[in-house]
């Protein structure tokens, strides 16, 4: 397993775990990468600070107390490690509200698949009644859409729904 260090467009940081780093770049391909905040599939990876071992750890601890005064006193004990969220809770509710959000479009339209843009179209021009859909469209029907100036909106998707 490795650990990298991300960051996307708008520049959020987060850490993610990836089997080994073609895992992480079949997943980047695929989309399935993404900001935890903004949902953005546009994530680098960002520089990181190499981690050291338990040897390494081990042999900095023994330099140092080498190399201390023999009257300093003794440090006092440090308190032990506390759990770390991996989302913070400002994400957590974030990703609530978009759980939230997604549930109700869920709940209140029809799931047309891939005919979305084609019934979009048509319900624009008054070919058929209009009603709440949802379903999956190219990036180009979308750039269609928008240029004909008929409404459409991403519906968002957490990145622990694509697990």
């Amino acid at each position: 397993m490795i650990l990298y260090r991300l960051c996307c467009v708008k520049e959020h940081e987060f850490e993610s775990w990836f089997r080994d780093s073609t895992a992480y770049d079949d997943q980047r391909a695929r989309g399935l990468v993404t900001c935890p905040v903004c949902g953005s599939p546009e994530v680098e990876k960002a520089l990181m600070a190499p981690a050291l071992g338990r040897a390494a750890r081990k042999f900095a601890a023994d330099v140092a107390a080498d190399t201390a005064p023999a009257d300093a006193p003794d440090a006092a004990p440090s308190a032990p490690p506390q759990p770390v969220a991996l989302v913070s809770e400002k994400e957590q509710q974030l990703r609530a509200m978009l759980r939230a959000v997604r549930a109700h479009v869920v709940a209140n339209s029809v799931d047309v698949g891939d005919d979305f843009a084609t019934l979009a179209r048509r319900m624009h021009e008054g070919e058929e009644e209009k009603r709440a859909i949802r379903g999956e469209a190219t990036a180009d029907e979308v750039r269609a859409l928008i240029e004909d100036e008929i409404e459409v909106l991403p519906l968002p998707v957490l990145p622990d729904e694509r697990n």
